[in-house]
């Protein structure tokens, strides 16, 4: 029995508390698993030194939280104490970007036991999960193609479907958390900036970064955020689907989708309106010109740039292509135009929060275009437009100071995964959360709606060709 096959995160945490699993077992069988690239960073010797200490913590009656003994993986822009952080570089980062912040510490101290550090998009910069430097983790969901996994968190969602994790932590700066959440099948919660620190994490934008997880349901998720959150209420709101007032916004975030997406949601969004949500139409006039911000690079690229050029000018000559081409004209942008671009949006979040209070939460695919084969995107040409579509939807949340969840609801018509992005105003997570569990309750979870990837399947990956 893989990961993939083990009960819930609250599930495991009894049947650990009751000795009917070690968190020895746990992480030799996560060990095992690792077989589709997810890891750029392993330290097994350390993880059996934490698993070692969290059986004793269990055996003596004194787990010191939720995620005592769960194998988690962390997303290669984490500092970790003995493991490098190279934030997909070629070569490690200087070693002060080994030390943890408040969110790796938080599951240090839990005694969670970590498999390693997960691939990622260089410096975080891109939605598609490739990186030249280091080989691009493989989508489960196609046997026979090499399928974008998905950035830039590209092997938090591998190590979930895999089976090499039962909980990942990704960042989310425009939507590295959701997206490969979203093309692996799984869950993922990106929090509002500010309520989780980034401290321990390198920048990509200090503006938009946040911490976010992976997670195979949502119920997971809620147990992740119980365990992180600084608020430390455990408690979700009640949210009932009768009644519940769910917002649809067509303008940009239902058009242009691969055959499939928009079908796969509107099928999940007709069931929920069955069970007593009601859809409701909702403008959103501040997302056009939000959408045209991003486009033109908003500041993120120059917050880049800053780092870059004065922290680590070493990277400079090894940067992706890809992300050198976003980096644009960042260098060129005087502060006064970025202050103004700053302006620009915080004007724009100010009136589209009024909007969506308007309805209890807004649904839209998470990601708009399928995962495209990676020969699909080799040049600078083909990625350009396919990593700006996969942006999207997930941009628009984070650049309007938004929390979001993905959650699986189907397959589109090239049989990968679909997500359901749930959106609510800024540092509402609990009540978004618990929506979401309704949403999931009444749905069914991935491993309902989807089944088993086939390359995680009981014959092993199969051949791949590009």
């Amino acid at each position: 029995m893989s990961l993939r096959d083990e009960p819930s995160l609250r599930e495991l945490a009894v049947a650990l508390r009751r000795g009917e699993v070690t968190a020895d077992g746990l992480l030799t069988r996560a060990l095992g698993a690792r077989r589709l690239g997810a890891y750029v960073t392993a330290n097994e010797d350390l993880a059996r030194r934490q698993a070692a200490a969290a059986d004793a913590a269990l055996a003596a009656d004194r787990a010191p939280g939720l995620l005592t003994g769960i194998p988690c993986s962390i997303k290669d822009l984490y500092g970790v104490p003995g493991q490098p952080t190279r934030a997909g570089c070629p070569a490690p980062l200087p070693a002060r970007f080994e030390r943890p912040g408040p969110v790796v510490t938080t599951l240090l101290e839990q005694l969670a036991v970590v498999v390693g550090k997960t691939h990622t998009v260089q410096f975080a910069f891109g939605g598609m999960g490739t990186n030249p430097h280091h080989p691009t983790p493989i989508n489960p969901w196609d046997a026979h193609a090499l399928r974008a996994p998905g950035g830039s968190s590209s092997g938090a969602g591998v190590s979930l479907s895999e089976g090499s994790a039962l909980l990942a932590l990704g960042t989310d700066t425009a939507g590295s958390v959701r997206i490969p959440a979203a093309w692996t099948g799984n869950a993922g919660l990106k929090t509002t900036a500010g309520r989780w620190s980034t401290a321990g994490i390198v920048p990509l934008s200090p503006t938009l970064d946040t911490a976010g997880v992976l997670a195979r349901t949502v119920d997971d998720l809620a147990v992740a955020f119980a365990a992180i959150d600084p608020a430390g209420d455990a408690a979700l709101p009640t949210v009932a689907l009768r009644g519940l007032r769910l917002g649809r916004c067509d303008t940009l975030l239902f058009e242009g989708c691969s055959a499939g997406v928009v079908e796969a949601v509107d099928d999940a969004l007709d069931e929920l309106c069955r069970r007593g949500a009601a859809l409701e139409p909702l403008g959103l006039s501040e997302l056009e010109p939000t959408w045209e911000l991003f486009r033109r690079g908003g500041f993120v690229a120059a917050e880049l740039h800053e780092l870059l050029s004065t922290e680590l000018t070493a990277c400079l000559p090894d940067l992706d292509p890809n992300v050198a081409a976003r980096l644009g004209d960042a260098a060129q942008l005087s502060t006064e135009e970025v202050a103004a671009r700053r302006a620009q949006l915080t004007e724009l979040a100010a009136r589209a929060d009024q909007s969506l209070r308007r309805v209890d939460i807004l649904v839209s695919p998470t990601v708009a275009n399928t995962p495209p084969r990676l020969a699909e995107v080799a040049t600078a040409a083909s990625y350009g437009p396919q990593n700006l579509l996969c942006l999207r939807n997930t941009a628009m949340a984070s650049y309007l100071g938004w929390c979001a969840v993905t959650l699986p609801v189907g397959r589109d018509a090239a049989g990968m995964p679909v997500g359901l992005q749930l959106t609510a105003p800024g540092f509402e997570e609990p009540r978004l959360l618990a929506t979401a569990l309704a949403v999931e309750q009444a749905l069914g979870t991935g491993a309902v709606r989807l089944g088993v990837p086939p390359r995680c399947g009981p014959a092993g990956p199969a051949d791949a060709t590009a």
